[in-house]
């Protein structure tokens, strides 16, 4: 695993959430919309995603029992200046995938088409 991918796997999913939701809100987005984003790629409802934060858990544990969205093929395009689809350690591919989600939440895409 490389340096990045590790750093990756240790942040905590609490850490990043703030930036998450500052970002879409800067951009008129909603809590709501968020936790929709996340939900529809991880399954996780709001008081899920409450109870992870909470907890602190790291992305790797984050994702160690979701299952993604059958759709999340669809999501691709660059991230962080990495084309998502060709990322191939595992759990980065998922984190990313979440940014990229965020990102378009943000940027002001419908949520028909973020939900692919």
């Amino acid at each position: 695993m490389s340096s990045h991918d590790e750093r990756i796997a240790n942040l905590t999913f609490a850490s990043v959430y703030p930036h998450y939701l500052t970002k879409i809100e800067r951009k008129g987005r909603t809590k709501e919309e968020l936790h929709e984003v996340i939900e529809w790629l991880t399954g996780y409802d709001e008081e899920k995603i409450a109870e992870l934060i909470d907890a602190k858990v790291t992305f790797e544990q984050f994702f160690e029992n979701t299952s993604l969205h059958p759709n999340v093929h669809l999501i691709t395009g660059l991230i962080c200046g990495y084309r998502v689809e060709n990322i191939e350690n595992p759990l980065t591919q998922k984190v990313r995938y979440l940014d990229k989600l965020v990102d378009e939440l943000a940027k002001g895409r419908k949520m028909e088409k973020i939900l692919r």
